[in-house]
Order: C-alpha cells, then sequence, then structure tokens
C-alpha cells in the first residue's frame, strides 16, 4: 500500500478551540481518519485504551494535567506516534523528559507550514514503527519455528531413537516434499508423540 492509500487515526489532546481547529484543518480525511479530540488527559487515557491511535497530539497544557507523563506512556505503551505541543515556558524541561523517550516536541505558537512539515514526519516514524514492528514479528515467529522444530526433533529421537541429524533431516523432508512450513510438520509430531 503507497503512502497515499495509507490512512492514520489520530488522537488530538487539546482544550483550545484555536488548536483544535488548525490540527482538524491539517489532519483532513482522507489521509486521517479518523480523527478524535478530547479536552483532558484522563478522557485521552480512556480514549487509548479504547482503541489505537497512530499518532497522539498533546496540546499542553491542560485542564487536569501538563500531558507530559500521559505524552511518554502513550509512546510507551500505545505504539503510537506523540507530539507534544509546549508553550515557550515549558518546552526546556519538557524537552529534557519528552526527547528520552521518544517524543516528538514543538513549541508554539506553529505555523501551518511547519505543522504540514511535522504531520509528514509523524508519518514517516509510523512507517519506521510498523517496518519494525513487522520484523519484530517475523523475528518472533521465526524463534517460535525454532523452538516447535528443536522439541519435535527431541520427541523423534526419545521415541524413534532417531539421531538429531536424522530427525532434522526427516523434518525437512516432511516440509518439502508437502510443501508447508516445517512449523507445521513440527506440530504435527508433537501432537502426535506429547
Amino acid at each position: 500500500m503507497s503512502l497515499k492509500e495509507q490512512v492514520y487515526s489520530v488522537l488530538v489532546v487539546s482544550a483550545s478551540e484555536k488548536i483544535n481547529l488548525a490540527l482538524s484543518e491539517q489532519f483532513s480525511v482522507p489521509t486521517f481518519s479518523p480523527v478524535q479530540v478530547v479536552a483532558g488527559v484522563s478522557v485521552a487515557k480512556r480514549a487509548l485504551a479504547e482503541r489505537d491511535f497512530d499518532f497522539v497530539v498533546v496540546n499542553s497544557p491542560l485542564p487536569d494535567d501538563t500531558g507530559v507523563r500521559f505524552s511518554i506512556d502513550a509512546a510507551n505503551d500505545s505504539g503510537a506516534v506523540v507530539l507534544f505541543l509546549a508553550r515557550a515556558d515549558q518546552y526546556e524541561d519538557a524537552y529534557e523528559k519528552l526527547a528520552a523517550n521518544g517524543v516528538f516536541l514543538m513549541q508554539k505558537p506553529i505555523a501551518k507550514t511547519v505543522l504540514q512539515i511535522a504531520s509528514e514526519w509523524l508519518i514517516s516514524a509510523r512507517e519506521g514503527l510498523r517496518k519494525s514492528h513487522k520484523k519484530t514479528m517475523s523475528i518472533e515467529e521465526k524463534m517460535n519455528e525454532i523452538r516447535l522444530v528443536n522439541r519435535a526433533k527431541w520427541l523423534l529421537i526419545s521415541e524413534l531413537k532417531m539421531s538429531e541429524s536424522d530427525a532434522h533431516r526427516y523434518i525437512e523432508k516432511q516440509a518439502m516434499d508437502r510443501c508447508v512450513p516445517k512449523g507445521l510438520v513440527a506440530e504435527e509430531i508433537i501432537k502426535l508423540y506429547h
């Protein structure tokens, strides 16, 4: 799927109508959908618990919190790319805490052109996370297959008195002959002898 066809969900955490309007214009359909706007951290936590978002934009300060801890938690726990909008007087302190946790930070006021560039950076970061997640999943799947094959080999060794190399060859040959993954053959062996 090309980037032009990709759709990103956005959670905006902001109590400022002016900022909400600017962000709604920037995060518009068809690239961004749905865009959910909430006015505080407590409501934002519930929204994140209910569904996954690609992006979380936090306009600080909020009525119930600065949003710094929430931004860090959202970046670390939800898989979302987080953008924190800070006032000039809080920028330096917020930067120390947020940058170390992978949260993007911008100082307000923000020009429309800069907001456009920021949204493109968020997309780039989200795609990078998506690729990293896919790679991690494929590594986990491969490790799981290796564990299954090893378990099946030991069952063949103990039940059929095969050597380790013979057991390994047997599993590989079965997989090749049947055009199935080795993990599937291993699962069948485990079910049969376990």
